[in-house]
């Protein structure tokens, strides 16, 4: 491309004229047409020898890049080319665009600023200094940090308080970037703490901040400064920062705490600025705790923050509490009643906040009352504050696999109760806990199979699209515990009532599989047990039976040894009324067929396959049961009825087969097999697979209709589809009669439900509560009137029952292996720079040039290694020594020793204290301060 002609020189277009021409064009559609003509008359004028085209041009690219996105990379050499100008004018262009637009990682040509940087950072006008030292910190790369660190060690000592302010704040930046500036640059960081400017001061106590923050153990030394700029700063943001420091200190060293406590008491006590007070508070929480004084003081001014009617200052008085109940419970006893109201804020953060707050308070003595508390709440709740209270209570009671909870009965119960919230949308984390206390927690099976019976039996909760993931839960603990069950009959119909059509696919195919285990657990402990299960279903499905006194009636069939092998079902299996067990099993074959045969041409794949299996298995224990079943006698009845036990026994054993929890990562220590590819492309399946007469399905894994997998967001368009959709199979009338007979509890009236809802229909699963919100604070205040005071322990209650842990996954306390990082660089060169490295530091002092100096340590490092290797053996020898001579004197008398002892013995026992010596340089807080 041609350069710019004298006509585009003298006729350039100006940045307002490029803007005026934008704001043009917006409204009628050609703007990027606008702004692409416009880029083209840059390349061509910024080309030009002349500065003044040149700097225009570039000014017009840099706006275009900010504001439209326009790429600039290509104009990279022309911004560096425009920086050497002696016009600040054009130099600020040429800045502006360099920072705007170089990349320190893409951006090749930055190494040719090198030398125009060094130039203006020892320039006079400290305008041009400024530019330069911004530039610098934005498109920094390592080779420019190294070369420029001497400028910067110069700029730490500028006679002007605006440089030595901006080259503080880029020494942060370039210490992140090239560690050894640590080494050059750290001394007179350190000496502009003690500068007069309250700005510089600022500057430097904000640098140490974020150093201390990655590693404060390397600035202890540096403490007698910071209690100086403690004591004597009268600037609340610098207060503030050197808090931040000491709260990080503090820990580290216990006696530094001890003379920290009074001057920020003082600084707490005499402030009236919020963000200093704030501050000492919550450096007294974190860091200071241990003193009863300073936290009284703290708890004083937080009552003050939550008493105010800034939401802001609410919010900041809760969360600073919350860092006090670890050690200083008491405080939120004190503040009882405003934590329990602020659950009842207008502002949702502060509700949270307080949420957060009372779930800090929960141990396991009073997670009873505190859950008792917080679900009452949640029932008069909106819904999404409810779930929130919800989702806390279940990830602090399942915090470190139960740690608080010891009555795990009562907390199977609690989980039902908050399936049956008007509001609960936590049904998959409800689901989680039941399967997996049902596996970790034996002791609590039979109430979980307990609750799980009664969320089974209520119609109600069917139509709750949120709680589905619970009911499947239910059923499968059902299923797979019905030895826990005491009438599993009253489980198959609850497992089969009509509105189990609401259910997604994937969670009806849990039911009818436990629908299976229920009913091979009734056949198997009335075929091995000897015991008749309850008759409890004997009246749902009309059946003409003989005589109840028959034999058969109340005794096993025959040729069936019960005592061969005792069912271990039966241990726990509870005592049942009644000894008519043949007309239960005959009813339960009826009640299965009835409520499964409509459901073997259903569409979804998963629910058709456990149908057929179930049906088949019904069909097949009828065929190989004639006389027991159809009462029709033939000559092989007692050998069917022997192939039919081996079936049963089969089945019982399968489902009699414990699950034990599992590692998430046991499939990942499987070897993989030899000539095994997992990545292979399979793009040749459908050759394999016969070429064109076989189509791979698109959507619907193995699905002749709808997908068999719903996700959580879809089920409650997915029960819109299923009520449209009439099947003969669903809403059968003598089903639904006997069900709503059976549990009339669980109905509205007949007239309400009349009035409000179809003839065959059932009501909504949990209303909303109806009627006024009577002062819920009251109320919730009544409700935790006790629920924070300590309690004594019972001495009658029942031990924890064992909860099985996995080592390799739960609460693992896996240390991953630290990599060296460029923090760890850092805190070693300045624990070098303050160990007393006093040779270099006087170097350093006396003029000699950092970059020499930086030579200078790399050739020392070796030499400084090989005295230290030397040290250290001479330390051993002489500490075996020691040891040799105090077991040599333990065989003189007592009192009596030799007034002059041999002097070579006596360098041996001198020689531990070049160890003392050496500790003695450490990094270490002056006695004076301490």
């Amino acid at each position: 491309m041609a350069g710019p002609s004298l006509m585009d020189t003298i006729f350039q277009r100006s940045l307002d004229d490029l803007i005026k021409g934008i704001r043009l064009f917006s409204g009628g559609g050609g703007e990027s047409g606008f702004i692409n003509k416009s880029v083209d008359e840059i390349r061509r004028e910024i080309k030009s020898t002349d500065l003044q085209t040149k700097a225009t041009a570039l000014q017009k690219l840099t706006y275009l890049h900010s504001l439209h996105g326009v790429d600039m990379s290509w104009a990279a050499f022309h911004a560096i080319e425009l920086s050497s100008s002696q016009s600040f004018m054009y130099k600020r262009i040429a800045y502006l665009a360099a920072t705007l637009s170089f990349d320190p990682s893409t951006t090749d040509v930055i190494l040719l600023l090198t030398h125009q940087l060094r130039k203006d950072l020892s320039s006079c006008n400290h305008q041009e200094v400024s530019l330069a030292l911004h530039a610098f910190s934005s498109i920094s790369t390592v080779d420019l940090a190294r070369d420029l660190t001497p400028e910067l060690f110069s700029l730490l000592n500028s006679n002007k308080n605006i440089i030595r302010k901006k080259c503080i704040a880029t020494v942060l930046k370039i210490f992140d970037l090239y560690p050894d500036s640590v080494r050059v640059c750290f001394k007179r960081l350190v000496e502009n703490l003690e500068c007069s400017d309250p700005g510089v001061v600022s500057a430097v106590v904000g640098v140490f901040c974020e150093l201390a923050t990655k590693d404060p153990k390397s600035y202890l030394p540096l403490a007698p400064e910071f209690y100086k700029i403690l004591v004597d700063s009268r600037n609340n943001w610098v207060l503030i920062k050197v808090l931040k420091i000491f709260a990080k200190l503090a820990p580290l060293e216990p006696r530094l705490a001890k003379r920290l406590v009074d001057p920020i008491c003082e600084h707490l006590r005499r402030t009236g600025a919020k963000s200093l007070a704030f501050e000492c508070i919550r450096t007294i929480m974190s860091s200071l705790s241990e003193y009863e004084t300073a936290v009284k003081l703290a708890i004083e001014k937080l009552a003050e923050f939550m008493a105010d009617d800034d939401p802001n200052l609410k919010y900041l008085g809760l969360q600073a509490l919350t860092t006090a109940v670890p050690k200083h419970s008491w405080a939120v006893l004190e503040n009882k009643e405003f934590v329990i109201k602020s659950l009842n804020d207008v502002d949702v953060n502060i509700k949270l906040e307080a949420l957060r707050l009372v779930m800090a308070m929960v141990s396991e003595d009073n997670v009873p009352e505190i859950c008792r508390v917080l679900i009452n709440y949640a029932l008069k709740s909106d819904p999404e504050f409810c779930n929130e209270i919800l989702g806390s209570v279940l990830s602090t009671c399942s915090k470190n696999v139960y740690e608080i909870i010891i009555d795990f009965d009562w907390y199977v119960s609690l989980l039902g109760e908050m399936a049956r919230l008007p509001h609960c949308q936590k049904g998959e984390e409800i689901e989680n806990q039941l399967v997996d206390i049902s596996i970790r927690v034996r002791d609590a099976r039979p109430q979980l199979v307990h609750v799980g019976r009664d969320l089974l039996i209520d119609p109600a909760l069917l139509g709750n699209q949120y709680i589905h993931f619970i009911l499947s839960a239910a059923a499968w603990v059902s299923g797979e515990f019905v030895q826990f069950s005491k009438n599993p009959h009253e489980l198959i119909e609850a497992l089969l009532q009509p509105r189990t059509s609401l259910l997604p696919p994937s969670i009806r195919a849990v039911y009818i599989q436990s629908t299976l285990k229920v009913l091979t657990f009734c056949i198997g402990h009335y075929l091995f047990s000897g015991q008749p299960v309850s008759s409890g279903v004997t009246h749902l499905i009309p059946f003409e039976t003989t005589d109840s006194n028959s034999p058969i009636s109340s005794t096993s069939p025959t040729g069936i040894e019960t005592n061969e092998e005792i069912n271990p079902w039966a241990l726990y299996w509870p005592a049942v009324a009644g000894d008519v067990s043949r007309e239960s099993i005959i009813n339960l074959f009826n009640l299965v067929e009835a409520g499964l045969h409509p459901l073997v041409g259903s569409h979804e794949v998963d629910v058709q396959e456990r149908v057929r299996n179930v049906i088949g298995f019904v069909e097949l224990l009828r065929d190989e049961f004639p006389g027991f079943f159809a009462q029709r006698e033939n000559e092989n009845g007692i050998g069917g009825e022997l192939k039919a036990h081996e079936i049963i026994k089969l089945l019982r054993d399968a489902f009699l087969e414990e699950l034990v929890p599992i590692s998430v990562i046991s499939q990942e220590r499987v070897p993989l097999p030899d000539g095994l590819v997992l990545n292979e492309n399979l793009r040749d399946l459908e050759a394999i697979c016969g070429g064109g007469d076989i189509v791979l399905p698109t959507s619907g894994l193995f699905s002749f209709g709808r997908p068999c997998h719903v996700e959580k967001n879809d089920i409650h368009g997915y029960v819109s589809q299923e009520n449209e959709e009439s099947e003969p199979m669903i809403e059968s009338t003598s089903l639904l009669a006997e069900h709503r007979k059976r549990h009339g509890l669980y109905y509205l009236p007949s007239q309400t439900m009349k009035d409000t809802l179809p003839d065959d229909d059932y009501p909504p699963a949990n209303d909303p509560i109806i009627g006024g919100d009577t002062d819920k604070t009251e109320d919730l205040i009544k409700l935790t009137e006790q629920s924070f005071m300590p309690k004594r322990k019972s001495n009658q209650t029942k031990p924890r029952p064992v909860v099985v842990r996995l080592d390799d996954v739960d609460g693992s306390n896996i240390v991953p292996k630290k990599l060296e990082s460029k923090n760890d660089l850092i805190s070693v060169a300045v624990r070098d720079v303050l160990k007393g490295d006093d040779d270099s530091l006087a170097s350093t002092s006396r003029g000699m040039k950092p970059e020499k100096l930086l030579s200078r340590k790399r050739r020392e490092k070796q030499s400084n290694i090989d005295k230290t290797s030397g040290l250290t053996d001479d330390l051993m020898t002489a500490k075996s020594t020691e040891n040799v001579d105090s077991v040599k004197s333990k065989h003189h008398g007592h009192g009596k020793e030799k007034k002059s002892k041999n002097p070579v013995k006596n360098k041996s026992r001198l020689r531990p204290n070049i160890a003392t010596s050496i500790e003695a340089q450490s990094s270490v807080i002056p006695d004076y301060l301490l």
